[in-house]
């Protein structure tokens, strides 16, 4: 804005000849020579050499102007020739509009709730899935799988895609930490990572071969547990959570198996997993009060007993040089290395008559769960999965059809979480954005117009611009996503212009002593070629982003997308819809 309004109209100037143009008359020109050497000094470096520095610039541009005018005259020619053509035939279709107003309303409400029917129609994901040519594969086996065991499997995984040519680098982690101070999910010997990285240029379609081809053999390896991820660029969850939440962690767990077992009967979910599934085999001592209380014993005093045999008791520390070194006290191992060997363990050594553990407690083994997870200082267990096709919209839907056919007991619940959620929050707020948009563009062009009927004209052309938006994420199979509300954001401030120039013209016009009709006409064929300019290097500017060239271009497009649809279509219903509201709408003579 600011060198247009400050250097294209001093460079325009510069193009006008000096005949047309009267010489300055000098006022009290300087009488000492030191006032007109520095008359001439000012002249020189203000007037002089800047004029000199822009011909010199002017000429270079000339002569690269006329190569390319001789390179592009075919397009402009093409360009002017069809351009006559719809200048021709503009004006008669113009004055049909004005004549059948009704008509050209009735046209543009079809059409606007036509798109508004397509809408359902169109996927719906926050952000658009993205190809960043590197993925990772987390396996975990069986608890208690050796650490040998669970290499040997990774590598046998591994093999599977060693030798294609879409893959360019794999490596692999086996184990990490332990299960005491690891994370739950991601600890013990039991687990492991595989990390793939794609050749240069690999896009979409060179990584889902190599997932399916990575997931057709890890369907035939059982018990393996496995989920595919991605570098984390935002940091979003899967798409698909389920969020159950309970006390009981043994419904908790019924609740969440019978949901991912839906899941995984559904061709559209894909790595399902459950929080409440992994677990760790573990040994319960169930005390038995009564029995205790009967032999004078304390339910503390025989854990903490059996806790130092097994575990054991620092007894002293033993000095050597600078050093202190524990002396642990505990049962032999042959006498704590085995459930049964539990079961007899002395209670009360103390004791004339000894006890055995097993006398007061059962001792069992169970399975334990991996973690336990609290939301809201609730206990809550997560089924989580990724998508195979479709969109996270359409996946939610069929999910909230699985929830409500799930038998959920009282004092359960469960709900959507994941990337659906974070999805509703973000367009609550970029619905908000637009509207506070289409706002402020209303209340500046009620400021300049001085008027708030002649903005309420002009802010028709955005429900015309939601057409041709919808239309062209319709025909390109784009889904609704937040980029493509940033670029719906976007035409709220691109597509009034078209509509500005237009009216602001005729208002002129009607100034100037004008009909309504004839300012209409004349206003109309006078802007239609810096309209159709406009739209035309907007669009084509953002052409080579909505073709989706080079890395992360699933992101960009739907914003080009989105924008070019909607400007072009706006543009084509402004140049008729508007001119027919201005002539309803303004009443003024």
């Amino acid at each position: 804005l600011l060198v247009a309004i400050t250097l294209i109209p001093m460079l325009a100037s510069i193009g006008i000849r000096r005949k047309a143009v009267e010489e300055p008359v000098a006022l009290n020109p300087p009488k000492t020579k030191l006032g007109r050497g520095l008359r001439r000094t000012r002249l020189l470096l203000l007037v002089s050499i800047p004029v000199f520095i822009v011909k010199i610039i002017r000429f270079i541009v000339g002569i690269i102007s006329k190569s390319m005018g001789y390179l592009m005259r075919p397009l402009v020619k093409a360009f002017s020739w069809n351009y006559n053509i719809l200048a021709k035939r503009y004006q008669p279709l113009l004055k049909w509009a004005l004549t059948h107003r009704l008509a050209v309303i009735i046209t543009a409400l079809l059409m606007f709730a036509g798109s508004l029917a397509l809408i359902p129609f169109l996927g719906v994901e926050l952000i658009p899935q993205l190809s960043q040519g590197e993925f990772q594969v987390e396996f975990k086996l069986p608890s208690g799988t050796p650490l040998a065991e669970t290499d040997a499997t990774i590598a046998r995984i591994q093999k599977l895609v060693g030798k294609r040519d879409d893959v360019r680098t794999s490596f692999s982690i086996a184990g990490t930490g332990d299960r005491m101070d690891a994370n739950p999910e991601e600890g013990g010997e039991n687990w492991g990572e595989l990390s793939i990285i794609l050749p240069p240029g690999a896009g979409k379609v060179e990584e889902q071969a190599v997932i399916q081809h990575l997931r057709s053999g890890l369907e035939r390896l059982p018990a393996v547990e496995y989920k595919f991820t991605q570098p984390t660029l935002f940091t979003f969850k899967t798409p698909v959570e389920v969020e159950i939440a309970g006390f009981d962690l043994v419904k908790l767990r019924d609740i969440s198996r019978s949901i991912a077992q839906r899941l995984e009967t559904s061709g559209r979910f894909a790595d399902v997993k459950s929080t409440m599934e992994s677990g760790h085999p573990e040994i319960r001592i169930l005390f038995d009060r009564e029995k205790t209380a009967a032999l004078g014993l304390q339910v503390y005093e025989v854990a903490d007993r059996v806790v130092n045999k097994v575990r054991g008791e620092v007894a002293s520390r033993y000095s050597w040089h600078d050093r202190r070194i524990d002396i642990l006290v505990r049962t032999r191992e042959e006498d704590r290395n085995s459930v049964d060997q539990l079961r007899r363990l002395i209670v009360n050594p103390d004791s004339d008559h000894p006890v055995t553990l097993d006398a007061v407690a059962d001792v069992v083994v169970e399975t334990g769960p991996g973690e336990i997870r609290r939301a809201g200082q609730e206990r809550i267990a997560l089924v989580s999965a990724n998508l195979n096709y479709g969109d996270l919209g359409a996946a939610a839907e069929e999910l909230e059809g699985i929830i409500a056919e799930t038998r959920i007991p009282v004092g359960f619940t469960a709900r959507l979480s994941g990337q659906n959620e974070e999805m509703q929050v973000s367009f609550k707020s970029l619905q908000f954005a637009l509207l506070l948009a289409i706002f402020l563009v209303y209340l500046i062009m009620a400021s300049q117009f001085e008027s708030l009927l002649h903005p309420f004209v002009i802010i028709f052309t955005i429900p015309l611009a939601l057409i041709g938006a919808v239309l062209a994420l319709f025909v390109t199979g784009a889904t609704v996503s937040v980029v493509v509300f940033i670029g719906l954001i976007m035409l709220a401030g691109i597509v009034v212009n078209n509509a500005i120039v237009l009216v602001d013209l005729i208002n002129q016009l009607r100034h100037k002593g004008k009909s309504k009709m004839e300012a209409i006409l004349e206003g109309g064929d006078t802007r239609l070629r810096p309209i159709l300019m406009t739209t035309f290097t907007t669009a084509l500017g953002l052409l080579p982003l909505a073709l989706g060239f080079g890395e992360g271009a699933e992101v960009r497009a739907p914003m080009a997308i989105t924008v070019i649809g909607g400007l072009l279509m706006s543009t084509m219903l402004t140049l008729v819809v508007i001119p027919v509201v201005y002539s309803i709408v303004d009443r003024k003579e």
